[in-house]
């Protein structure tokens, strides 16, 4: 348990905050002014005195019949508190932030929403908080991925890239008038420029990954997708064509379940094996759905009706 002066100091430091917002909250209407009171009206007044009170105090006040500055900056906020006043669903938010002072920012929406709702152009709303998101996520991207590189540069194997590198570019004789740590501070500068680090869950940030911009590009990316099913469908459903190589291998990736990011990364050396185990389960589902056992050459003419390039 805290210790009671941490306590006290707490508890007078959320008092202040507090108060320094209460009044916030009721002088967005009149500053630090009650309507009520600049009009002299009672807040009981109905809608019928509110409005002689005004009539009554620009009479006095207006700069047409008092060229006084300091009447000019009373008949003012007289006005404010005339419109605020007048209008019944303004009046009703003025009463409820006077009764409930402590919900200071139920208070604070309901007047911006009143007062300025209404000029605000929805669009231009939607592309500010566009861009206001995408930019915290293109710099969470760039934080993720220093420290993604930061944490690779201290493995031994990117340390053993280091070393590969120096005795590359020394014509494999080592240079020991260097030390370790002066030849990892010069090469790992090189290294960096030259190795593409693809650190899953952390890629080097892009533009094109920003949902502001995929939002942009929404119809385009929509549009294709729907020109390649097309395609596909016309292809291999209607023409019943043999399966390219590449869209062989996408099949063999939906197949395994491995995600896209993960696939693009995996090299042919593993691909082609995983593709052929991908057409050994499809045979064999051929098969039990044919009832029966075929010869390796019925086989083999069954899958080459679909990957062509087996023959």
């Amino acid at each position: 348990m805290a210790p009671p002066t941490v306590i006290r100091w707490y508890a007078i430091t959320s008092a202040i905050v507090l108060l320094l917002l209460i009044s916030p909250s009721v002088a967005i209407y009149c500053d630090e002014d009650d309507c009520y009171d600049l009009l002299g009206v009672s807040q009981n007044a109905n809608s019928s005195e509110i409005k002689k009170a005004y009539y009554k105090l620009s009479l006095k006040y207006h700069p047409d019949k008092n060229p006084d500055p300091d009447s000019r900056k009373l008949f003012v906020k007289i006005a404010n508190a005339y419109e605020i006043l007048k209008d019944e669903a303004t009046r009703e938010q003025y009463d409820y932030a006077i009764a409930h002072p402590e919900e200071v920012f139920y208070n604070a929406a309901r007047y911006y929403h009143a007062y300025y709702g209404h000029k605000t152009d929805p669009r231009a709303v939607l592309v500010g908080l566009l861009l206001i998101f995408s930019g915290f996520q293109y710099l969470n991207q760039w934080t993720r991925y220093n420290q993604a590189v930061a944490m690779v540069k201290k493995t031994p194997a990117y340390r053993n890239k280091l070393r590969a590198l120096e005795l590359e570019r020394s014509g494999g004789i080592p240079n020991k008038k260097k030390s370790n740590k002066q030849m990892d501070k010069k090469t790992g500068e090189d290294l960096s420029k030259e190795l593409d680090l693809q650190i899953k869950g952390a890629e080097k940030p892009s533009v094109w990954e920003l949902i502001g911009v995929r939002l942009i590009l929404l119809p385009y990316t929509i549009g294709k997708l729907l020109l390649w099913w097309g395609r596909w469908y016309w292809r291999y459903n209607v023409k019943k064509a043999s399966y390219a190589w590449e869209d062989a291998l996408y099949l063999t990736q939906k197949s395994l379940r491995v995600p896209h990011d993960a696939w693009m990364n995996i090299g042919n050396f593993i691909k082609t094996p995983a593709f052929f185990i991908f057409t050994h389960i499809e045979h064999h589902k051929i098969l039990r759905t044919m009832g029966g056992v075929l010869s390796s050459e019925q086989s083999k003419k069954i899958i080459s009706a679909h990957f062509f390039f087996l023959e």
